[in-house]
Formats: C-alpha cells, sequence, structure tokens
C-alpha cells in the first residue's frame, strides 16, 4: 500500500512540477512579447496627437507631457510594466478618457462569440469531411472534399463573404447580410470564419489517417479480427487526431483575436478593427494594450493544450 502511494505521489509531484515550470515559460513569454512590442511601437515615427491635429503644435507638446510620453523611456517602460502587473493597459490617446480595458471589456465578447461558434462548427465539420475522405479514398466524396479544401484555401475571405452575402441574404434572403442584433446575424460571418478551419482540418486529418492506416500496430489488430468500424474509431482516428491537437491553440487564439476583413464586412462591432485604427492613428496604449491582451490568449491557449496532449495521449503521461 505505501509503495503504492509513494507511486502515486510522486505522479502528483511530476504533474505539478510540470504545469509550475510551463506556468513560468508562459509568464515569461508574456514578459518578452511585452518588452519588445513596447519598444517597436516607440519607435514609430511621429506624434499621436499631431495624427489627430496637425495644426495644433502646443496642444500636442502639452499632451506628450500629460500622458507622461517626453519621459525617458526606461522610465515609460517601468511604468508601463507596473500596469500591467495590475492589468491596467492605460487609457487611449486617440480617444480621450476611454480605457483599452473599458474597449477589451466592451468588444472582445463580440469577438469570443463569433470565434466560438466558429471553432464549433468548423473543426468538428473539418475532421469529419477528413476521415470520411481518408476512408473513401479515391471515391467521389474524397475528391468533392479536395475540390472544397482548395476552393476555400485560394479564395480569399473577403470574396468568400462577399459571395455568402450575395447568395444567402440578396437572393435568398435567408441570412441578414450585415449587423449585429440577434443569432441570425451570426450565422454568415460564422461561416465564413469555419471555412478556413474546415479546409485546414479536413486536408490534414485525411493524409493523418492514411499515414496512420499504414502502421504495423493496424495491420495486427485487423489480424485479431477487430471489426473495421472499431479499428478506425478506437486505433486509426485517436492516433490521427493527436498531432490536430498541437495546433489547436493557435487556431483558437487566432480567431479569438478576431479577423478585421470579416467583422469589417458584416459590420460586426468586435476588437478586431482596433488592431488597425490603433496602429493608423499612432495610438500607442491602445495598439499595445491589445498586443499584450492577444499575447496572453494565445500563450494561455496553449498552455492549455500542453495540458489536453497530457490527457488525450497517453504516452505523455508516461514520459
Amino acid at each position: 500500500m505505501s509503495l503504492l502511494s509513494s507511486v502515486s505521489w510522486k505522479g502528483w509531484d511530476s504533474m505539478l512540477r510540470y504545469i509550475l515550470r510551463r506556468f513560468l515559460i508562459s509568464l515569461a513569454t508574456v514578459w518578452m512579447i511585452a518588452t519588445i512590442c513596447f519598444f517597436l511601437i516607440r519607435m514609430l515615427p511621429g506624434n499621436p496627437f499631431i495624427v489627430a491635429n496637425p495644426l495644433d503644435m502646443t496642444n500636442a507638446e502639452r499632451l506628450m507631457d500629460y500622458y507622461g510620453l517626453s519621459d525617458p523611456l526606461w522610465q515609460q517602460y517601468v511604468r508601463f510594466l507596473g500596469n500591467l502587473v495590475h492589468l491596467d493597459f492605460g487609457y487611449s490617446l486617440a480617444h480621450p478618457g476611454r480605457s483599452v480595458n473599458d474597449v477589451i471589456i466592451q468588444y472582445f465578447p463580440v469577438t469570443a462569440q463569433l470565434a466560438v461558434q466558429a471553432i464549433l462548427f468548423g473543426i468538428p465539420t473539418g475532421i469529419l469531411l477528413g476521415i470520411l475522405s481518408a476512408y473513401r479514398r479515391g471515391s467521389g466524396l474524397d475528391y468533392g472534399t479536395q475540390m472544397l479544401t482548395i476552393l476555400t484555401t485560394a479564395i480569399p475571405s473577403y470574396v468568400l463573404a462577399a459571395l455568402l452575402q450575395l447568395l444567402f441574404s440578396v437572393q435568398l434572403h435567408w441570412f441578414p447580410a450585415s449587423g449585429w442584433k440577434n443569432f441570425s446575424y451570426t450565422i454568415l460571418p460564422t461561416i465564413c470564419l469555419s471555412l478556413g478551419l474546415i479546409a485546414g482540418y479536413c486536408r490534414f486529418m485525411r493524409t493523418l489517417m492514411l499515414e496512420v492506416g499504414q502502421q504495423d500496430y493496424l495491420r495486427t489488430a485487423k489480424a485479431k479480427g477487430l471489426s473495421n468500424i472499431r479499428i478506425i474509431v478506437f486505433h486509426q482516428i485517436r492516433n490521427a487526431i493527436l498531432p490536430l491537437v498541437t495546433n489547436l491553440g493557435l487556431e483558437i487564439a487566432g480567431l479569438l483575436m478576431g479577423s478585421y476583413v470579416i467583422e469589417k464586412i458584416f459590420s460586426v462591432p468586435g476588437l478586431g478593427k482596433y488592431f488597425v485604427t490603433s496602429i493608423n492613428e499612432l495610438d500607442y496604449t491602445m495598439a499595445l494594450g491589445l498586443v499584450v491582451f492577444q499575447a496572453v490568449v494565445v500563450v494561455a491557449a496553449n498552455f492549455l493544450v500542453d495540458l489536453l496532449y497530457g490527457i488525450v495521449d497517453p504516452r505523455v503521461k508516461v514520459a
């Protein structure tokens, strides 16, 4: 009994040390990204207040002093890190009185809802099409799915969005063309965002299924007399899907931060447009705050995927 308890404790101790190590690496990654982006954004030429009002040089200088942008760069950096520790991204320079935190709180839920819907629809659909395409290799279904992946990958997203609007809004009148009022307004942008996921995961899953299908352990399973359904579900799919888990973090993070083009076309009040406008307006605090927030989302997603990989792959548990 004591031996079993010792082994169990060692397993938990190893897991906790692994989680702590990954967490510290994640913190260090966020700090490095924040530091690099801080100095890169400060290197942008121009004055953010002159961009808004080119003729008022005196007022621009006063505003630079007020926001502390005239201080030495190292003082600005220390102040930025201090605010970052308290999760305070500061106030927008282009929109006085409005904090970056308020922008994130107001617009990120919209982008997140759209991303979650695209993920829940796109990834399972892509994986299912990839499995069917590999299982029916050389059939009409296989060729059809391959053609679909090629078309959705080759055609730009703004063209796909316009085609969806033309077909389902203008001609069929099934869904609204733009806006954000109820669930029906989310369907077309969700489909448009998920098409890339469907194409990517369908192609990857088909390739992985065919590679796994050539492994020796599948031949052994067939020799034992296992049914095709049992071999496909419990052996082929389970091993083929593991490499896709590593891409899941970046896919989720990328969608969570929004797509400027899709949000612009469908008039979605999301966070994507602020990534572009903040740079054009030289809004240092807004640009830096959104970049750091995106870095946190990406790192957190990858951290969770690392833990998920240990759950779905028993070999990682043993290691």
